[in-house]
């Protein structure tokens, strides 16, 4: 048999095992946002399958003032400190381009999924067939005090997980600087 046609034969033999093996359905939430402590502490927690790093906040300013620092991509590196850079417009069906201080040498090409004004955005990024995606929700909940309720969390599922986990950097540092990073500088902006 062929060299090349063997390698592909084995190539599909190892995707067909993995895909019937997972789920291939992207996991996108594990807890309800409304249940996190707005404490700003960070927390990575593990099940069905799926690893996620999450974090809440209570920031004093109001939704659509937390969502606008949010979405100005111009802006983020200026006030969040867990980025060295990141180019690309949020905006519905747009893709963004990130590189993290946690892993300054790899750059996310991220589509914005989900993007429902001063209340939730979803940026996604993975592998096909359900192999392996990265899914961060961002939730906006408003508080009787004038107040926003800020969630974070970015979940991680898929067929390779398993493989990929171990190279992943642990996120909770990064995520705790986010809520901090976000709170003071939507805190200080006009309302």
């Amino acid at each position: 048999m062929n060299l090349n046609l063997t390698r592909s034969v084995l190539a599909v033999a190892v995707i067909a095992t993995i895909t019937s093996a997972c789920s291939c359905g992207t996991v996108r939430q594990l807890r309800d946002p409304a249940s996190m402590p707005l404490d700003g502490k960070a927390s990575k927690i593990k099940e069905n399958g799926a690893m996620a790093y999450q974090v809440a906040a209570k920031i004093n300013a109001k939704p659509e003032v937390v969502w606008k620092v949010l979405t100005d991509a111009s802006a983020y590196t200026s006030w969040n400190s867990t980025l060295v850079k990141l180019d690309g417009t949020i905006a519905k069906d747009q893709t963004i381009h990130l590189v993290a201080k946690v892993s300054p040498d790899r750059t996310f090409d991220l589509k914005v999924s989900e993007l429902t004004p001063a209340s939730r955005m979803v940026w996604e990024d993975g592998m096909p067939m359900g192999m392996f995606a990265g899914v961060r929700t961002f939730t906006l909940t408003p508080q009787s005090d004038g107040s926003t309720a800020f969630t974070m969390a970015e979940v991680f599922s898929g067929g390779m997980l398993g493989m990929i986990e171990g190279s992943l950097p642990d996120f909770t540092s990064d995520f705790e600087h986010f809520a901090a990073d976000l709170k003071k500088r939507a805190e200080s902006a006009p309302n």
